[in-house]
């Protein structure tokens, strides 16, 4: 064999080991592991080796040129899950893509018809629309540019017109529909039907929140800087923006029943005749302990968190740590600080060492002696089983492990 086939031979095995290092057999069919894919990796790899079912491989292969936008809306999706969840007991966490595994990136909350899975689906249909839509509005596609219904009118009395470039939210939905809508008549099982319907519908929730919170933007014109005239175009809300509503709308999410006749229902009789809206997020199950580790169902506990002493909120130490409590024990901290640069050519610096005596806190008890605005303390944390564990470095977060 000549030394170019022995070079491409090299190449193939190294480009199949990404795609066994990046997308385990358990992804087969699961999109959103493109989010974690390393940049330009689904390109090179192509639609027919990518973790997509049938149809969604087709429709790669019609529009590659989407695949980036693909790839970024997964990315969003779970960046945002990640940052809304962080403080919570289950904090959004990403299965590991090695050792290759049959578990789904979101592992056993992707499957499980719970609240947590409700989010999950609401707001990767969410970061799909928001990609594409963006792309359009960039000039990056050439079916899609900007919003053409909204580049003619206006309202003259009030003194604006539309102009500039909307973004084509319509087109993003469209797209995100096509891609991950999978049909119900196609699942025989009567639970598949009533997780597939659920999902289906947290899809579009997801797709609303983009909608609903499209904002208008306008500019003024006129001499010497008044506003006789406003261009105005409407564009999409920051994701960031965009998660915070979803993550309202999982805070009242609505229970369904595990029966579905015609349409979906509230799982309470009495609620029953209150309808469910299309930006409602719905559940069957309820949610597991997330407290306590359960290697089963891939649940890690809440061990090793941070957690705030000072929050009454989800962070806080009392629900992050589920009742268990904790200890806290003070050391010697040298931070570096006041530092100059020395021509030529050093950084020098003041290392001041903070010496605190070592000794077990209450967990609403406070530092004494200790002035926080001039002098920064690491504070370590143990349980009342478990070993030191790492440091932090604010007096009012901690960390906790069991």
């Amino acid at each position: 064999m000549d030394r170019a086939a022995l070079l491409g031979l090299s190449r193939l095995c190294a480009l199949w080991a990404a795609v066994l290092a990046l997308f385990p057999c358990g992804a087969q069919g699961n999109w959103m592991w493109l989010g974690i894919a390393s940049f330009g990796v689904p390109e090179k790899l192509g639609c027919a080796n990518l973790p997509l079912n049938s149809r969604q491989k087709e429709l790669c292969k019609r529009k590659p040129y989407l695949l980036p936008s693909i790839r970024e809306g997964a990315r969003l999706g779970i960046q945002e899950c990640r940052s809304q969840f962080r403080h919570e007991r289950w904090n959004c966490l990403v299965a590991a893509a090695s050792p290759p595994g049959t578990s789904p990136l979101f592992g056993y909350e992707l499957s499980s018809g719970t609240k947590e899975t409700a989010f999950i689906y609401a707001v990767m249909a969410a970061g799909l629309v928001h990609s594409v839509t963006r792309s359009c509005s960039a000039g990056n596609m050439t079916e899609c540019s900007c919003d053409t219904t909204l580049q003619n009118g206006g309202s003259a009395s009030e003194g604006w017109h539309w102009g500039g470039c909307s973004d084509d939210v319509q087109y993003g939905m469209s797209f995100s529909r096509k891609f991950l809508d999978f049909p119900i008549r196609n699942t025989t099982a009567k639970e598949s039907k009533v997780l597939l319907a659920m999902n289906l519908h947290n899809n579009e929730a997801g797709r609303q929140a983009v909608a609903k919170l499209m904002s208008l933007d306008c500019r003024c014109h006129g001499v010497s800087g008044s506003c006789a005239v406003k261009t105005c175009w409407k564009t999409m809300s920051s994701f960031e923006k965009i998660g915070h509503l979803l993550k309202d709308k999982y805070e009242n999410s609505v229970q369904i029943s595990d029966k579905i006749k015609k349409k979906m229902h509230r799982r309470e009789k009495d609620q029953r005749k209150i309808p469910i809206r299309k930006d409602d997020l719905l559940y069957v199950n309820k949610s597991p302990n997330y407290c306590v580790e359960d290697k089963k169902l891939g649940i890690p506990g809440t061990q090793g968190r941070e957690c705030n002493r000072t929050s009454e909120g989800a962070d806080g130490c009392n629900l992050l740590c589920c009742g268990r409590g904790y200890n806290t024990h003070v050391v010697r901290h040298v931070e570096r600080c006041e530092c100059k640069f020395i021509w030529c050519c050093y950084v020098r610096c003041r290392s001041p060492e903070l010496l605190v005596e070592e000794g077990i806190l209450k967990a609403y008890g406070t530092i004494r002696d200790v002035e926080p605005e001039k002098l920064s303390i690491k504070i370590f944390v143990y349980s009342r089983f478990g070993e030191l564990l790492i440091l932090f470095t604010s007096p009012s977060k901690f960390l906790i492990k069991y």
